[in-house]
Formats: C-alpha cells, structure tokens, sequence
C-alpha cells in the first residue's frame, strides 16, 4: 500500500483538531468516513505532529490492552500543537507534561498512584455513599421542580449536581464549589470562546494550554493540601495529602496533579453525559415512555448516554516499538489517536449507532477507557446517574427542546453546554 493510500485527505485530517467541528457535529462525519474508508490512516496536519488516527471499536482495545507498547507517559496523551509542545519542553526542562497525573503515567509508577484512591471508588465503599448521594439528587430534582417548567438543563442541573458529589468527597468546601467549575471550564474549554479564559496564552492555537488556569488550580491547592496535612479528615484531599510513595511522602507536584484531574474529569464528564441522557430523551420521547414504564432501564439510560455523548474524545498514545496494528505498519515514536466517540458509534459493534436507545443491548461502549487506564471514577459517575434518574423519571411528565442545544468546542473533553428543555413535572 502506497503511503498516499495510508494519508487522510487533508478535509478530513483537519477536522480531527478542530474544536468547532466536535462543537457542530461535523467530527461524526468524519469519523464514519474514515471507519468506511480509513479506519486507521495517518494525519498531516500543518503545525501538529503527524499522527495515526484509530476509529475502529477493536484497534482502540487493542491499541488500550497494550500499555507497554503504547506509552501514556513518552509524549502528551492529549493533542497539542508543536508549538504549545516546544514550550511545555522548554518550561519544563524537556518533559511534555505540565502535569503529571494518571494519565500522563506509565508503569511501574501507574499503578503505584491509582491504588493510592482506588479503594475510595470501588462499589462497596460507594455504597456507604449512596445515601448521601440520593440527598444531593432530591435537592437537585426540586431545584429543576422549582424552573417553572423551563430551564437550561445544563446550568441548572447538569454540571452542579456531580460537581457537588465530588467535592464533597474531595472535602471542598461547598462555597468554593463555583470557583472548581469555573476553573474546570477555563481548563477543558480553552478552546471555546464562552468558556476559554479571555486572557488566554495562545488565543489562536486549538490545542492551546492556558497556564493561567493551571496556576490558579495549584495556588487553590497548594493551601488546600495543607491544611488537609494539618488536620486531616475522613476526605479524599486528606488521603492524598498524606499519602505516600515508596516510602516517601507525595511530592508537591504530584499531588497537585492528582488534586487536579480529580477536581475536573471527576465531575465535567459525569455532567456531560448527564445532560446528554436529558438531551437524548427529549429528542426521543417513547424512550422516555419506556423508562417510566420500565424503571429497571435505567442502567440502560446511563450507559447509553455515556456512550452517545463520549465526553472524553480523544487519547493520544505512542508507540514504544515498531509494530503492526490494523494492517499499519508503525514505527518506534509514532503518535497516535484514540477517537473513542468513533468507537462507540462503529458500525461493526453497534446497531444503528447514532440512534438513542435506552435499552441498548449489550452496550460494549469505550467512553470509560479500556486497560489499565480504565476510568478510575467509572462506578461512582455510573452511581450519580442512576440515582438522579431514579428521583427525575418518576417524576417527570413530559420533556421537549425548548430551543438549540450547543456542545462545547474542544478536541479532548467536550458536552453539552446549553441546554433548554420544556417539561413537566409531578
């Protein structure tokens, strides 16, 4: 195969690393094109690194099950411009990672890490949560009850009800909660121009880093861990500001990293999928039917909406040695990414893909990762969304668009970001 067979036409390349085009929709198209036609070829794209694109359901696990061959840690798992790299390299005395948080490890060190919190997201420590949880749902559910029968779903439900979840957990305090979610859509929307921070470092880079935000996030932290050091209480921000590696304490930087990928994808990508299952629902009102006929589908609901919506788009991954993958060719330092939200829509693995079906069966989706970088807060993000769905359902009587929903712009973490919903309810 000629290497012009192997390269993505370049109208399709550059939707891979535009933000609007996951914003609008247009990166679906693209995926379907390159699962018909190129299911793994190779992108060349001015200003970014060359790098193999994977759409298809099984070379994404098997690309996953490989994390020696596939390192996390030898480039940045998230796509970044050339640019934005050669000046992380340069701040960094030559790493690419500005933080370095689970996903930016590789084994031993991995593992060492994702035990530290592991114990704290396994179903049966959850379950002593649930209480807790279900109250911070009814609270939310009245909080819709009281919109008079319209709101947008996002702002006024969607991305406060998980953020609440985890910063209780976290033991941040309930005042600061909207600072968090600000920061959180300043990091993962830099890209968006309603959310990116206006002071932006690179306001014409889509695969921007804003050190501004990173640096509010490990000022707010920096103090928060210490307090947690001088009277530690029964939280996760105490766990880990006490915690230990190899026999020595976390370093300063780690900890600000582990604090920081916590403090953002454990509650943005639950809140995505969230409005997601809304937003689905009200576009298709006999699944709706189905759930208050059926409360048993709820688990349905949950993972249908984590696959539809796929907050977590893309990973990036390197490979290690030269290899061989879907019939490619790859050679040692080769760049490579994961489309996930192609892989829950592969043709191969779902029936009517695009279609929302809340009793979807079996629901193989990839949208938590596969191996050994598994989503650690899968089970939790499960958790809040069956139980919100447990006190809504029941009490909802009818649920349309009451306007144009809108995703946001980024290339890695996205979702819905507006909203507006007409309901009913008992």
């Amino acid at each position: 195969m000629s290497a012009a067979d192997v390269l993505i036409p370049q109208s399709q390349a550059a939707n891979l690393v535009d933000p609007t085009a996951y914003a609008d929709g247009r990166i679906h198209e693209t995926y379907a094109w390159l699962r018909a036609n190129n299911p793994f070829g190779k992108a060349q794209i001015d200003g970014v690194e060359p790098f193999w694109v994977t759409t298809k359901h099984a070379d994404i696990l098997e690309i996953s099950r490989q994390n020696a061959l596939f390192s996390n840690g030898e480039k940045s798992p998230t796509l970044v411009s050339q640019a934005v790299d050669a000046r992380v390299r340069q701040m960094t005395g030559g790493s690419p990672h500005l933080l370095r948080t689970l996903i930016h490890m590789d084994q031993p060190d991995h593992m060492k890490y994702r035990v530290l919190t592991q114990a704290w997201f396994l179903p049966q420590n959850l379950r002593s949560l649930e209480d807790r949880i279900r109250k911070i749902a009814r609270a939310a559910v009245d909080k819709m009850a009281a919109q008079g029968g319209e709101c947008d779903f996002v702002s006024a439900v969607a991305l406060h009800y998980p953020l609440h979840v985890i910063m209780e957990i976290m033991g941040v305090p309930e005042e600061d909660e909207a600072r968090m979610l600000m920061l959180t859509q300043e990091l993962f929307g830099a890209a968006d121009p309603e959310l990116g921070r206006k002071t932006a470092d690179e306001p014409d880079d889509p695969a921007k880093i804003d050190m501004s935000v990173l640096t509010d996030f490990i000022s707010y932290f920096t103090q928060f861990s210490e307090a947690k050091r001088a009277n530690p209480t029964d939280d996760l921000g105490s766990l880990i500001a006490n915690s230990k590696i190899d026999g020595e304490p976390i370093s300063h930087f780690e900890a600000m990293s582990y604090y920081i990928i916590v403090a953002t994808a454990g509650h943005d990508t639950t809140s995505s999928s969230t409005a997601g299952a809304i937003w689905g629902l009200a576009q298709n009102p006999g699944e709706l039917a189905k759930l208050k006929a059926d409360p048993s589908l709820i688990p349905g609901l949950v993972d249908e909406s984590i696959r539809w919506i796929t907050p977590v788009k893309t990973f990036m991954r390197t490979a290690m040695e030269d290899t061989e993958i879907g019939g490619r060719k790859l050679s040692k330092g080769d760049w490579l990414m994961l489309c996930y939200a192609s892989g829950n829509r592969d043709e191969a693995v779902f029936d009517d893909p695009d279609a929302f079906r809340v009793d979807r069966s079996p629901n193989k989706h990839l949208a938590f990762g596969y191996g050994a970088h598994l989503c650690l807060g899968q089970h939790l993000a499960k958790m809040e969304m069956r139980i919100l769905w447990e006190e809504l359902i029941p009490r909802l009587k009818s649920l349309e668009l009451a306007g144009v929903p809108a995703m946001s712009q980024a290339v890695f973490v996205n979702g819905p970001k507006k909203l507006p919903i007409r309901f009913e309810m008992a």
